[in-house]
């Protein structure tokens, strides 16, 4: 029985060969110049592509920068604003705190000098 086997497997690799064979008689092959063409035209598709999506890259990612820091720019002024407000308030609450003292002070000396006049 092996040998049966093995006469089998080489009468279809016979067989396979020999279509093999056939098909690529049939096939249309191009001639050196259409290959050339095809070859030239296949790489300068892939070219122009490659500088196009590079192109864009660059473009996207300038454009992407620009926003970035146009929007840093932005919120830093926002934050240096909030804090100068803050700042002024604070600064506004002092002096305010300070002249108010002094008013009453003042007041309180203009009251004692009344008293004192008046007695």
């Amino acid at each position: 029985m092996p040998k049966d086997i093995t006469k089998k497997e080489k009468k279809e690799k016979k067989h396979f060969f020999k279509d093999f064979k056939a098909e690529l008689k049939r096939v249309i092959w191009p001639t050196p110049k259409q290959l050339v063409n095809n070859t030239v035209t296949v790489i300068s598709i892939a070219l122009i592509t490659a500088i196009i999506v590079f192109a864009l890259d660059l473009v996207f990612e300038t454009m992407n920068n620009y926003g970035i820091n146009k929007l840093k720019g932005f919120v830093g002024t926002h934050n240096e604003q909030a804090e100068n407000t803050n700042t002024n308030q604070e600064t506004q609450n002092a002096v305010d705190n300070i002249l108010g003292n002094e008013e009453s002070n003042s007041t309180e000396n203009n009251e004692a000098e009344n008293n004192t006049a008046n007695e």
